[in-house]
């Protein structure tokens, strides 16, 4: 199995956490987004967004969006369960998954901020206005949610795709300015996620592409 992806990118950090919660060996192939290298037309067989992550199973198949990759994993490997027992706290995580994935981490890409900056001329101002709008209020939504099902974790007692999620979301919140002060109760599963050897493990700075 190889994982393609980006030391700092967000969504390739959601599956390597939940790749090693599972406890899944894997080769990683590194893709520079600073060098344009999922432009080229080899990775673009594989992810036509030229995104990252994408995941390629022993047999071959191209599986991408993170998304889809954490839900592959727990039909492939069911054990241990990223996802909750009972159909409902199943819906729970997704839907704070969703939440961070769909609505707040894709304000942060490179790309879109590439634009803004480049084509909008966005100053830093500018840009802190726009991701504490909307990067922000989606994350005040997820703080919504959790304070309903969180007990150690997002939902419940046991790390799911949700804190999957989360995780990578804080650390790109602080890297980009993200006003996260009133998201208590996320603060507060993050610091808990963290000393987890499985979130340790799938840290940026623990990646073998890592910028010095």
């Amino acid at each position: 199995m190889k994982l393609y992806g980006y030391w700092r990118s967000s969504a390739s950090y959601r599956v390597r956490i939940a790749l090693a919660l599972k406890n899944i060996d894997y080769d990683y192939v590194a893709v520079n987004l600073l060098e344009g290298e999922q432009k080229t037309a080899d990775y673009l067989a594989i992810h036509p967004n030229g995104l990252v992550p994408a995941l390629v199973t022993d047999n071959g198949e191209a599986i991408v969006q993170s998304l889809a990759i954490m839900e592959y994993l727990e039909d492939a490997f069911p054990e241990p369960a990223i996802l909750p027992a009972s159909a409902t706290e199943r819906a729970q995580a997704r839907a704070i998954a969703a939440t961070i994935a769909c609505e707040a981490q894709p304000f942060m890409n490179m790309r879109m901020q590439n634009f803004l900056r480049e084509e909008k001329s966005f100053d830093d101002a500018a840009m802190g206005d726009w991701l504490n709008r909307f990067t922000g209020s989606a994350m005040a939504a997820a703080e919504a949610l959790a304070r309903k099902t969180a007990g150690r974790y997002c939902v419940g007692d046991t790390p799911s795709i949700a804190d999957c999620c989360l995780v990578p979301q804080w650390f790109g919140a602080a890297r980009f300015g993200v006003d996260v002060s009133t998201f208590t109760k996320l603060a507060e599963i993050y610091q808990r996620c963290i000393a987890r050897p499985a979130f340790e493990k799938a840290h940026p700075m623990n990646q073998p592409d890592a910028a010095a």
